[in-house]
């Protein structure tokens, strides 16, 4: 028996010499060093930010609040409608004023705000409808979109510099 049990041994010391040499693998440290959650801290409350005030300028459209709405735009904004003409800001603000863009009242059905860069930075995407005034004939004038909206913190708040939608099928 002992004969067996030596045996054994000199076959098991190559296997844990080789084990002892093999590198040791770090384990995966999941807790957030103190600058790390700092940042994600900026995001989350960056992204609540940014939600409350696409809320509030999508009001804002319906309502005509052109102070907010010349707040809220940055002068370099590209706006694309869902029929794929491109505004700037100036020419948005105008189509307001001028009746072209009328809102009577916009839905936000959902939307997702992801904040980057220490909350400089947020690209909102969701889903709206749009009651617009009835078409000529009389029948509602209702868009369902899918938007995507880039927003950036820079001196004078949170400014949307990027705003593109896309009109969805009808729901049957």
């Amino acid at each position: 028996m002992n004969r067996l049990l030596t045996a054994l041994a000199l076959l098991a010391l190559p296997l844990l010499a080789q084990a002892q040499a093999a590198p040791k693998m770090p384990r995966p440290n999941t807790a957030l060093l103190p600058a790390q959650a700092n940042l994600a801290q900026r995001n989350a409350t960056a992204a609540k930010e940014v939600e409350a005030l696409e809320r509030q300028r999508f009001a804002a459209q319906v309502s005509k609040d052109y102070a907010f709405l010349e707040k809220a735009f940055a002068d370099d904004l590209v706006y694309t409608h869902a029929s794929g003409k491109q505004n700037g800001k100036n020419d948005y603000l105008q189509s307001i004023r001028d009746g072209k863009s009328v809102y009577d009242k916009i839905d936000v059905e959902n939307i997702n705000v992801r904040a980057y860069n220490g909350g400089t930075t947020a690209v909102v995407n969701g889903q709206i409808t749009i009651y617009q005034p009835n078409k000529p004939d009389g029948s509602p004038n209702v868009a369902h979109l899918k938007y995507v909206t880039v927003q950036i913190k820079n001196p004078q708040g949170w400014q949307v510099v990027l705003w593109q939608s896309q009109k969805q099928p009808e729901a049957k």
